[in-house]
């Protein structure tokens, strides 16, 4: 599978991205379209989603509420039929903190003072949401006879932060999910990888107007060598492994892994 068609006889990867019209979404689409991928990015408004899309080479922008089965059901539906398929879903749509507590970076909360209705809509976003998704891609893609599914996650540290509840136990709970993905689909040609980028990224998520002195964040861009290089022939057969895009090229060192960072 090549990021890009350099032959007559091969099409691009087709490629749906939840959560596409901002931050790490959006850097992925981006670079993933710029390597002559068709992708469909996916937002909660679809006229965002299609203004977003416009601006990329060939990608389609598609409505999507990932946390109802009826939305992700249509917009599955309509990606494949636009795409001619999905060679490879990106689950990266969630919601963070600042949902539940606008200023979580400089005054934590404890876990008893977070809203129920908080907890349930980043859980419903950051965990179900993945899961009805790879629910619904994943018999379309056995059927077609294999692909590859990525799932986005965090650095360990947020998953047992003080201050952290939800979203922490929604990214390890995301975590857990895409490796027993990856047991369900051994042997089966659909490939299931995690993703993340090595530490807080500039993304509207983050309250960059209340951090603390000090602090260091990524670009979204960092996610941009790994998805193109999972969407590539090089990533044929890499199945349940977690790779962080701050040592992605230490991490194709390290394991011989044949192809170099786009």
């Amino acid at each position: 599978m090549n990021a890009s068609s350099t032959s007559p006889e091969r099409d691009p990867v087709k490629v749906l991205v939840t959560g596409g019209t901002s931050g790490l979404g959006l850097a992925m689409a981006s670079a993933l379209a710029a390597a002559g991928a068709r992708v469909a990015l996916t937002g909660r408004s679809g006229t965002r989603a299609q203004a977003v899309a416009a601006e990329l080479p060939g990608a389609l922008g598609i409505e999507l509420d990932v946390r109802d089965e009826a939305s992700v059901a249509g917009a599955v539906d309509q990606a494949w039929s636009r795409l001619g398929g999905i060679d490879m879903l990106v689950n990266n749509a969630g919601i963070g903190m600042r949902t539940v507590n606008p200023r979580f970076m400089t005054e934590p909360q404890g876990f008893w003072e977070v809203p129920p209705d908080g907890f349930r809509a980043v859980i419903d976003t950051n965990l179900t949401g993945y899961f009805l998704v790879a629910r619904e891609v994943t018999p379309r893609m056995l059927a077609a006879g294999g692909g590859r599914i990525v799932n986005i996650s965090v650095s360990d540290t947020t998953l047992r932060r003080a201050g952290f509840v939800p979203y922490g136990p929604s990214r390890a709970g995301s975590e857990s999910l895409s490796r027993i993905m990856a047991a369900d689909l051994q042997n089966t040609g659909v490939n299931v990888n995690l993703l993340l980028p090595g530490g807080a990224t500039v993304t509207g998520m983050l309250p960059l107007d209340s951090v603390p002195e000090g602090v260091t964040f990524l670009e979204p861009s960092i996610m941009g060598p790994p998805i193109v290089w999972l969407a590539s022939d090089a990533a044929t057969g890499v199945h349940d492994e977690r790779i962080v895009a701050a040592g992605f090229e230490t991490w194709l060192r390290e394991r011989n892994v044949e192809g170099s960072p786009p």
